[in-house]
């Protein structure tokens, strides 16, 4: 490679450039290895969870559910505290950080795979299959369907759960992990939509709490553990990007009866703070699409519901610390890049809120950890996006940086946690209209491409919780027109590339 060619290559992976160019030269795999670390090739495992809050997490300040094997590596690795999803649920936010494209520039703002608008661009993992790497998932990655799609039988129309809007060109190998979800055996109830307690346990997105008979191997996620540990065993020797995704704590909250000893009784789970009136000052969008009032869940049910998603967030950790034990037992620590995500956050009684979809931080905020070999542990409170995953892992490994891509280079956090790439993080909820810009103090929520469906602003510093709504203030007014000006200017810049 002449000499000239080589340098402007490592400019542009210290750069991070995500100006859109053509996919000529960018995509094929490298000629030539980028900076020392390409000579051996660090691992990626890429472990993620489903419908996971931050706020579940001790790492992150839950003194109630306890994550031993996640606080293990927030212990070696760099714990993000200001991490932010650019889709609020599944689909959209699993299609953005796979593509390394916003979801208003792939078109995907549902449950479809970005495939049709990326056409023969090279996705995170298949970049790393491109230039030799064994690329393999296990279980849910790109969007699938939870509880049907990865329900043990099929739930009538997909017998053998499917691979949901799954890439195949993204992967070597790849693997479905079944379960019995809402059937499985144990002790059950439906929480949502039951006041009177005469509702099944039924499957769907509901609100369910299964106390199940049998051991963590009956499960999806216990499948899902197990056979990562094959994969790390069979492909340890050379390189590998392995996606893990585990499904809870998606409903239904399924776990073995072990995990629920903790929360046992419900009665002494905590709620959050309610406030009255608390809906007065924020438009109807505003309002999630699950709430207290519209699920028909009392307190009893509403603590039950906490208890159930903690039991379900212990288990899940429980299969984590199987997956990084294994990785140690092989001696593949410190040849290894592990990442430890969700697709988005999720709302636990937060202003009587439930679940997904919301622009608060709670739904659009993530846990993100990143352990990289030879780098000090630290907690970085600067701003990032799961969009900036597929840039700056390929950075890390030592492959081309591609312009085209949308998120940023963080690499240089591990060496500095101070650094800051972005003044905002940039969030949509489609199903709502709805776009977040949260800077280091102001959260903005606009409803509308024109705000006609109404705006929030929020002081983070002031009111953290984000109670009072500050988007009609007449103080507020040219902070409100600059936010505006700032969603309409990120959105052509976020339509205006090369797709």
């Amino acid at each position: 490679m002449p000499a000239l060619i080589r340098v402007s290559t490592i400019i542009l992976c210290l750069w991070g450039l995500s100006a859109p160019v053509s996919f000529a030269d960018t995509d094929s795999p490298a000629q030539e290895a980028v900076g020392d670390e390409a000579k051996k090739p660090f691992n990626v495992l890429f472990i993620i969870s489903d419908d996971l809050t931050a706020n579940a997490l001790s790492c992150y300040g839950n003194a109630v559910c306890k994550t031993p094997n996640i606080d293990a590596l927030a212990a070696q690795g760099t714990r993000f505290t200001r991490a932010y999803c650019q889709g609020t649920y599944c689909g959209p936010s699993r299609a953005s950080f796979m593509s390394g494209y916003y979801p208003h520039a792939t078109g995907v703002l549902g449950y479809t795979n970005p495939r049709p608008k990326i056409g023969d661009r090279a996705m995170w993992s298949e970049h790393f299959k491109n230039n030799g790497y064994y690329a393999a998932r296990v279980s849910k990655i790109f969007h699938m369907g939870v509880p049907g799609g990865v329900l043990k039988g099929g739930d009538g129309r997909n017998h053998d759960g499917g691979n949901g809007a799954d890439d195949a060109r993204s992967w070597t190998e790849r693997y479905n992990s079944l379960g019995p979800e809402w059937k499985a055996p144990g002790d059950g109830e439906t929480l949502e939509g039951n006041p009177d307690g005469k509702r099944p346990v039924v499957g769907g997105n509901t609100f369910v709490v299964v106390e199940a008979d049998g051991d963590d191997q009956v499960h999806s996620d216990g499948m899902t553990s197990e056979k990562a540990m094959q994969l790390l065993e069979q492909h340890g020797d050379k390189p590998f990007w392995l996606g893990v995704g585990f499904v809870r704590p998606h409903v239904p909250f399924v776990a073995p009866r072990k995990y629920y000893e903790p929360f046992l009784p419900y009665s002494s789970m905590t709620l959050p703070e309610k406030r009255s009136g608390d809906w007065d000052d924020i438009p109807k969008a505003g309002i999630n699409y699950k709430t207290s009032v519209n699920m028909k869940m009392d307190i009893r049910r509403q603590k039950k519901a906490v208890g159930g998603y903690y039991a379900s967030v212990a288990f899940m950790d429980a299969q984590v610390g199987k997956v990084l034990g294994k990785l140690d037992q092989l001696g593949l620590r410190e040849k290894t890049i592990v990442i430890f995500t969700s697709d988005h956050g999720y709302h636990l009684g937060e202003h009587d809120f439930w679940a997904k979809v919301s622009l608060r931080d709670e739904s659009a905020g993530v846990p993100l950890i990143i352990s990289v070999p030879g780098k000090k542990p630290a907690v970085c409170h600067s701003l990032v996006e799961l969009l900036d995953l597929y840039p700056t892992i390929s950075r890390l490994c030592g492959l081309p940086v591609q312009k085209r891509l949308q998120g940023m280079d963080i690499s240089g956090m591990f060496d500095d946690p101070g650094i800051q790439v972005r003044d905002a993080a940039f969030s949509v909820a489609p199903m709502r209209k709805g776009f977040l810009l949260r800077e280091d103090r102001w959260a903005f929520i606009q409803y509308g491409e024109d705000a006609s469906r109404g705006m929030e602003l929020f002081d983070t510093v002031s009111d953290p919780m984000q109670f009072e709504n500050l988007a009609k203030s007449k103080e507020h007014q040219a902070l409100v027109d600059r936010m505006r000006a700032k969603v309409t200017a990120k959105l052509a810049e976020v339509r205006d590339n090369d797709l």
